[in-house]
């Protein structure tokens, strides 16, 4: 893969940088593309040769966020690092994504709707690592078990819960920490 040019690199950041403010002043939902193109000071076309749609805005947006929580989940401090047992690093883990969940939900909600939430790689990530969990855990039939406990944070849930059913964020933590100390002890 070739580098970008310095201009179109440029570019890139002015889009992604236009982007955020734009989805951290309105809901993402109600950002268009030519919105971000405008906000950025380039072209509409600029923007589509760079990103075909705004899951794939969300997408690179949230990336950097995803791959700093992938680090410290591979080489961080326990709980939520290697060292701890496997429930505590469930509910660590749970724990992060509730926080990344609160700060950019609606991003995630952009990058993983309905099924296409197991075609993005953070998704897969994300599975093995809760599934190397369970079977850590000794957990019967770990590959029966790893979505189930996955699905409570996928974004529409979260957001479900914390938009329509207003349950307070502390809640949901307490309440999936219990639930991963009770499948992995």
């Amino acid at each position: 893969m070739r580098a970008q040019r310095a201009d179109a690199q440029r570019n890139t950041e002015r889009l992604l940088d236009a982007a955020a403010r734009l989805f951290s002043e309105h809901d993402p939902a109600d950002v268009s593309m030519e919105q971000i193109a405008q906000a950025a000071g380039v072209g509409k076309a600029t923007l589509y040769r760079r990103f075909p749609d705004l899951a794939s805005v969300a997408a690179a947006l949230l990336g950097e966020h995803e791959v700093e929580l992938q680090e410290r989940m591979m080489r961080g401090e326990p709980p939520l690092g290697p060292g701890a047992p496997p429930g505590d690093r469930l509910a660590a883990f749970y724990g992060a994504m509730v926080d990344l969940l609160e700060r950019h939900g609606s991003l995630v909600l952009g990058t993983e709707v309905g099924h296409e939430r197991f075609s993005v790689g953070a998704y897969g990530f994300w599975r093995a690592h809760v599934l190397a969990l369970l079977r850590g855990g000794a957990v019967p039939d770990p590959e029966a078990t790893v979505d189930l406990l996955l699905a409570p944070i996928a974004p529409d849930v979260y957001l479900h819960q914390r938009r329509r059913l207003k349950l307070d964020e502390q809640r949901i933590r307490d309440s999936l920490a219990e639930m991963a100390h009770r499948v992995l002890g």
